[in-house]
């Protein structure tokens, strides 16, 4: 595919013969399943798997009558629900490449999505979250808008079904979907996952993860969301014939009745998700006894909050630590407690390469603090059509530059320190966010907390520290935190400069804090 950045031919081999690439495609994941095994639930919506495979082979159909085919891109923004799901499997059976939008995503970032894949059609619900899709929908120019819902002028999702038909499957070695960068700046980056990467990403994870026709997963992030779909996700729980349940949202007044109702086992939440539930059990009625792991990533959970889940939730964590352009690591299931509560996981794959440099792009010692750079089975080789963003995230001989400063431990599991451009750089002294962050997290009447710098004409940098204080608390002041993170053993320049309270972060589409923004606050 014109665009497309793969893998080298040597690596392909070695993939294929180390057994990690096999022929597997993403649209079969359904196979081998009891038929009559319930596998879809949503609302008052249930499907088995025989009857979520005849929805998906007729809406295949349909999207082949409509006129759609082989290679043509489709930007889908569809909440979570039942013709998310359906329509993605769809789509990965005959070739078409879904290219999955956030249901928070606009004007700017759609019409730039549909610009920069080619696409052809747009997946929409009527109206979601108060918004009236339909009304964006009409400022594109794809050939096709679908509607799950009332359609007005365009197709509607229901009038997709057709008779099954012949039809020409993909090669494993084809795309069979475009994730979306995670960036907190700039429009997003398409990320091409192949179906041979895709398929040992969500198989590998479910291993890892303990998955099998037991697993109740409750998805409560967005589906399009690499950790939903396939970390191990909706993908990961169906090829183990697994349940999945989607919930509208991870709110306690959502997710609590679903997982006392569904008997959900897994769930994967990021962190302000895990902290509303640690908070929301102490005025919910609602059984939560059957949930096992939580599974908890997107951005790092501290360990003051982590080591309180097993006992105020009953059940245990999972750290994890991943990205859409591929490498995933997980703490396993059987790490010892204090492992788990600190640190962020070690890579999925035996194949997974990395490394942790400097600045100058030398490997650092272990246990010291580096970027971190890596290549593997199931991580990209490049963004699609983004030569020029490329040449400066990938080394020469193909490793992935995250941009993310981690310590390696001699276990190889990760602990991840903050973002390469998440610093505060105070008078020289470089200030992580993300430890002062969870510093901050262990005072008692501090509920959430993020870090950012504020420019400053003699340091180059100032620390502001904006707090969510806990409900009934007084706002520490600034002095009382100078002495708090003092008593912790925290260097002086580390300290904020100043502290703000705020009721709540703005966020980016996918749900982390937007520094930019709180930045902007103190202008």
């Amino acid at each position: 595919m014109e665009g497309f950045v793969g893998w080298p031919a040597e690596f392909e081999e070695r993939y294929i013969a180390e057994g990690y690439w096999k022929d597997g495609l993403l649209g079969d994941v359904l196979n081998g399943v009891d038929p009559d095994r319930e596998a879809l639930v949503c609302g008052e919506e249930r499907l088995t798997y025989g009857e979520l495979d005849r929805r998906a082979e007729r809406t295949a159909a349909g999207l082949l009558r409509l006129g759609l085919k082989k290679g043509d891109h489709v930007v889908v923004q569809l909440p979570n629900s039942p013709s998310f799901v359906i329509g993605l499997l769809a789509m990965m059976r005959i070739g078409v490449l879904p290219v999955l939008a956030l249901p928070a995503h606009r004007e700017s970032e759609i019409g730039y999505l549909c610009e920069l894949a080619g696409a052809r059609a747009y997946f929409i619900p009527d109206v979601h979250g108060g918004h009236d899709h339909r009304e964006l929908a009409r400022k594109t120019s794809v050939e096709f808008v679908i509607v799950d819902g009332e359609a007005q002028e365009f197709v509607s999702f229901a009038d997709l079904d057709a008779d099954p038909v012949p039809y020409e499957k993909p090669s494993p070695s084809d795309v069979a979907l475009f994730l979306l960068s995670g960036g907190t700046t700039g429009l997003p980056k398409l990320i091409g996952r192949t179906h041979r990467d895709y398929v040992y990403n969500y198989e590998a994870s479910a291993e890892v993860c303990g998955f099998g026709p037991d697993t109740g997963y409750l998805v409560v992030l967005p589906a399009a969301h690499n950790f939903a779909l396939a970390c191990p996700g909706i993908l990961g729980a169906l090829s183990r014939g697994g349940k999945v349940v989607l919930a509208p949202s991870g709110a306690p007044d959502a997710a609590f009745p679903l997982i006392e109702a569904e008997r959900v086992t897994v769930c994967a939440v990021v962190p302000p998700i895990a902290l509303l539930w640690l908070d929301a059990v102490s005025w919910s009625d609602e059984d939560l006894s059957s949930l096992e792991v939580l599974q908890v990533g997107g951005a790092k959970f501290a360990a003051e909050r982590a080591v309180q889940v097993p006992g105020v939730l009953g059940c245990r964590v999972q750290q994890v630590f991943g990205m859409a352009e591929g490498l995933l690591n997980y703490t396993r299931l059987d790490d010892p407690d204090e492992l788990v509560a600190v640190s962020q996981g070690r890579p999925l794959s035996p194949a997974d390469e990395i490394r942790v440099v400097d600045a100058e792009g030398e490997d650092v010692p272990s246990g010291e603090v580096g970027e971190l750079l890596t290549r593997g089975p199931y991580t990209l080789r490049g963004y699609y059509r983004a030569p020029a963003h490329n040449a400066r995230s990938f080394t020469d001989d193909g490793f992935y530059r995250t941009g993310d400063l981690v310590r390696r431990l001699a276990s190889g599991h990760l602990i991840v320190e903050g973002r390469e451009k998440d610093q505060i750089n105070r008078g020289g002294d470089k200030v992580a966010a993300e430890e002062l962050e969870n510093h901050l997290l262990a005072h008692p009447a501090v509920h959430d907390a993020a870090a950012v710098g504020v420019p400053d004409p003699v340091m180059g940098e100032r620390t502001c520290a904006f707090l969510i204080v806990r409900e009934g608390d007084t706002p520490p002041t600034l002095r009382e935190l100078k002495e708090f993170l003092k008593s912790r053993g925290v260097a002086a320049y580390k300290f904020p400069d100043r502290i703000e309270t705020i009721d709540v972060f703005p966020r980016t589409p996918v749900g982390k804090v937007s520094k930019k923004q709180l930045a902007a606050l103190l202008t």
